[in-house]
């Protein structure tokens, strides 16, 4: 099963690009040449890009590899997605196209051709007589044999044809293959220029281009920008009154990794801090890469500064990347992992489970040992990485779920995709008594560019209905 899955994936991968090609280089070309081949060479090598670079992020290969694949392999892998949509919306476009220009060349031969009668019928000349009238009148039998043969006519004076006039002129003089008055059709050794259906796929695949680089363009300095604040209260039921206005901040797929680096963990680090937060949670998915490799970048993450301390959960990437060892190294930087445990706060309780992933390694979430004895008077907020373990968080009363994972769907139309496999993609909802609020995220993973789901630091406000 497995295989047939990857041959499918394979089969569409090799389809959709060979689509990409063929209207960006194949169909605006006039035959087979060096732009053909460049473009074949694009395609195929940023693909080959892409996939050397994941195979490096897994495998552990030496950091200065990951880091020279991963800027042209995965923003290759975000330009080939908005390239294909270029070209998918370009066949709506083409036809389209292709009529005005019909309408207009059209226009234009109606004009040329009355422009060229108006050249043959010189002003104020007789209309031409009709078929009858140019019938010569009967000669009188016996009249041709009594009068001498006419003369042969003189040839035409070339002064007299000079000062008759521009009409004598152009009748006088024979007429050039393609020129003006003249119906015969460019010689052939004549520059041609390209055709209409050329010419609609060079501007509609030049228009595909633009577009895809732009839009990948603006989506990675928005996330090199660094994440935005945002602000949202949730009311909490068994919150005490003087917990009103209590402020969590929520930070969860850093991603630090080859692409991003000690100077994005810096940048976060200084947004959260800002917010002057009681309490801060990392919601998983911190880095993609082992302590070894991102230790270094992971290091500002020591100044995060809040009244009651920062906690962490891991995401399914910590787990692809060594958990036990980033376990340690958070604890190192300050904060405290809540692995399957609990901690009570001033005014409610907060827990943690692991990630899903962690099963694998014997260490996936259990929510028994997190919240099984506590007590279920007291409000309860819980850190998990994925939104599908808020069913588990309903189970054991837990009042609020905070979630990260989704990434808003990262790539337009990419969200589509994930609202179907782990819903909400972010925002708060509510599920019985519990409440879930998943963020978007702060970094990014794979390309570093986000469309439609920018990034944002969530700061939660909770709010006693005592209050």
């Amino acid at each position: 099963m497995v295989i047939v899955f990857a041959l499918l994936a394979l089969t569409v991968l090799v389809t959709a690009n060979w689509y990409v090609w063929r209207r960006l280089f194949r169909d605006t070309t006039r035959g087979p040449g060096w732009v053909r081949r460049t473009g074949a060479v694009v395609v195929a090598g940023g693909w080959v890009l892409t996939v050397t670079a994941l195979i490096a992020e897994r495998a552990g290969a030496p950091f200065w590899l990951q880091r020279v694949l991963a800027w042209p392999g995965f923003l290759w892998m975000a330009l080939s997605i908005y390239l294909l949509l270029g070209v998918v919306v370009g066949e709506v476009v083409r036809p389209l196209l292709r009529r005005v220009l019909e309408r207009r060349d059209q226009r234009r031969a109606g004009e040329t051709a009355t422009v060229r009668q108006r050249e043959r019928v010189p002003a104020g000349a007789a209309e031409p007589v009709g078929v009858a009238e140019s019938v010569p009148e009967p000669v009188p039998a016996g009249a041709g044999q009594s009068e001498p043969e006419a003369a042969p006519k003189p040839p035409a004076d070339p002064k007299s044809t000079a000062t008759a006039g521009p009409s004598a002129q152009a009748a006088a003089e024979p007429s050039v293959p393609g020129g003006p008055g003249s119906e015969e059709p460019p010689r052939a050794d004549e520059p041609a220029t390209p055709s209409r259906r050329l010419f609609v796929s060079r501007v509609v695949a030049g228009a595909a281009a633009a577009a895809a680089v732009g839009t990948v363009g603006y989506g990675t300095y928005g996330v090199l920008r660094g994440p935005k604040v945002k602000r949202v209260t949730v009311p909490l039921a068994k919150l005490p009154r003087a917990a009103h206005g209590y402020r969590i901040a929520v930070v969860s797929d850093i991603h630090l990794g080859p692409v991003l680096g000690r100077g994005f963990a810096r940048t976060v680090v200084d947004t959260i801090n800002s917010t002057q937060p009681d309490l801060i949670a990392v919601v998983g998915d911190l880095v993609d890469g082992s302590v070894k490799d991102l230790g270094p970048a992971a290091a500002p993450l020591a100044q995060l500064r809040a009244r009651h301390g920062t906690f962490f959960v891991t995401g399914n990437h910590e787990y692809f990347s060594g958990a036990e060892q980033w376990v340690e190294e958070v604890r190192r930087l300050g904060m405290r992992p809540l692995e399957n445990d609990r901690t009570e706060m001033p005014y409610f309780d907060l827990a943690g489970v692991n990630d899903i992933a962690g099963e694998s390694e014997g260490q996936g979430p259990d929510f028994a040992k997190a919240l099984g004895d506590r007590d279920t008077a007291r409000a309860c907020v819980l850190l998990a990485h994925q939104p599908v373990q808020i069913h588990d968080a309903v189970d054991h009363g837990v009042d609020l779920q905070l979630s990260g994972h989704t990434h808003g769907g990262q790539l337009w139309p990419g969200n589509f995709v994930a609202q179907a496999a782990t819903p909400p993609l972010a925002g708060l909802e509510r599920y019985g008594d519990t409440q879930l609020y998943v963020r978007r995220g702060a970094g990014a993973g794979g390309p570093p560019t986000r469309v439609g789901a920018p990034s944002d630091i969530t700061v939660i406000e909770l709010a006693s209905r005592q209050a």
